[in-house]
């Protein structure tokens, strides 16, 4: 296929990393042409509006009725010298009991096939602060892992990590003196606990940077922490909703754009 930025994968393996995380890595003689350097950034995988996979015979029919949904999922790894692509998957099911995404990354096996557009931008912390502070639910645990993978030996921070069981907790390849803490939450969307969690750390005198990504609402709380209390810059900061308790990713757009406009004020 390979039209523009939208290409072709199969999927090549598909294993549980824990009981709601999934990992699949994708291939195709597409993902020759899929630029290196793009981890912490993010794909697109194609759906119809009625939540099945975009099927290639079909693309070009889809794309003039408009029938296209698209979900957005974190590069975790590209591998240019075999042309692989590994997404990692927080696994779950909405109220309404359609996730397209996830849905398909529970039952992906063996040969299927996906098409993928972007990639987009990456999502980095400055490698140059003094101390880091990493805070995400599982929707931004790939993107998390991304950035402690590339953050140098010496660097000094803490992670905190919402997951939604006990089993879900793992070993993170990281930096020495990263410390990681974990907070269970049974409902995500619902009662996260990551503001407490940050407010319950020692803060170092010097300014840090701080990468987030969680829940809408949760995500907001947090801000205004960060701004009000810690007084921390834009400059000093990633954070980010990947998505909206209740709304589907459309939906969420939506938000994200108003709060933006809000919060330019």
């Amino acid at each position: 296929m390979a039209v523009g930025n939208y290409r072709k994968t199969q999927v090549l393996k598909s294993e549980l990393i824990t009981p709601n995380y999934k990992r699949v890595v994708l291939g195709g003689t597409d993902l020759q042409s899929f630029p290196s350097g793009y981890e912490s950034g993010y794909v697109k995988l194609l759906f119809t509006k009625q939540g099945d996979v975009l099927r290639e015979e079909e693309a070009f029919e889809q794309l003039a009725k408009k029938n296209i949904m698209l979900r957005t999922y974190t590069v975790r790894a590209f591998d240019k010298a075999t042309a692989t692509l590994t997404i990692d998957f927080a696994l779950h099911t909405s109220e309404k009991g359609a996730s397209p995404a996830s849905d398909w990354a529970k039952a992906a096996n063996l040969g299927d096939e996906i098409i993928i557009g972007g990639p987009g931008a990456t999502k980095l912390a400055n490698p140059d602060a003094p101390w880091f502070l990493f805070v995400g639910d599982m929707t931004a645990l790939p993107a998390i892992s991304c950035n402690l993978e590339q953050l140098p030996s010496t660097a000094r921070g803490i992670t905190i990590l919402e997951v939604t069981s006990e089993a879900d907790i793992h070993q993170l390849n990281k930096p020495d003196n990263i410390e990681v803490i974990w907070r269970v939450n049974p409902t995500p969307g619902q009662n996260s606990p990551l503001l407490t969690a940050i407010q319950s750390i020692e803060w170092p005198s010097m300014t840090p940077y701080v990468w987030c990504a969680c829940e809408f609402e949760a995500m907001r709380s947090i801000r205004r922490f960060l701004k009000r209390e810690k007084q921390l810059e834009k400059q000093d900061m990633y954070i980010s909703s990947y998505w909206k308790y209740g709304r589907t990713e459309d939906q969420h757009k939506v938000d994200k754009r108003t709060d933006a406009e809000l919060e330019g004020q």
